[in-house]
């Protein structure tokens, strides 16, 4: 029982803190920080506070009866949020800015081959997948069947059947395999 009476204490002392101090901390931080962030910093200066409690000069056992005694300590709680969000925001910025002169390369046949990305854009979303799984990822139409849910016969019926579309867009008349070395799959019988 005695625990529950210095918790409840505890959590009035903290309500008289906030009420007294809540209003001159936020127009504090309204004029050093974005209005988007003021709320979050007031948020963690008020945790601040609630952790550090028993820290703060001037605070008696019962309601706040010296703003003057209290406030600049707590002003000095908020500059550090402040500060800390400013930091965050900072690594923020240079990781941003470092993922974008970091950029990943551009997927194969992307920026080299237009022709090709217009053909292929032709294709329908099932036949597009079922080509890209077979020419970039070297998947065999048993394979294909798997990542797509059809039968391998049905993999293979698309594939023929997109392969001589996109033939024919590119204008491509020789038997060569797109995306496979030449006797890639075949016995050197």
């Amino acid at each position: 029982m005695l625990e529950l009476e210095r918790a409840r204490a505890r959590e009035a002392r903290f309500d008289a803190l906030a009420r007294a101090v809540a209003k001159p901390l936020h127009r504090y931080l309204l004029r050093r920080a974005d209005a988007d962030a003021v709320d979050d910093i007031l948020a963690e200066t008020m945790l601040v506070l609630w952790r550090r409690l028993e820290d703060v000069p001037g605070l008696g056992k019962g309601p706040v009866t010296d703003l003057d005694g209290v406030l600049p300590w707590c002003y000095g709680v908020a500059r550090g949020c402040l500060s800390n969000a400013r930091r965050a925001d900072g690594r923020r910025l240079r990781l941003v800015e470092r993922l974008t002169r970091t950029a990943p390369p551009p997927m194969p046949g992307e920026a080299d081959h237009p022709e090709l990305q217009a053909a292929l854009g032709t294709l329908g979303a099932l036949d597009r997948e079922v080509v890209l799984l077979w020419a970039w990822e070297g998947l065999t139409p048993r394979e294909i069947a798997e990542v797509t849910g059809l039968t391998a016969n049905a993999v293979s019926i698309r594939l023929h059947r997109a392969k001589k579309k996109l033939a024919a867009l590119l204008d491509r008349k020789n038997d060569d395999k797109a995306g496979h070395e030449m006797g890639e799959g075949r016995s050197n019988r």
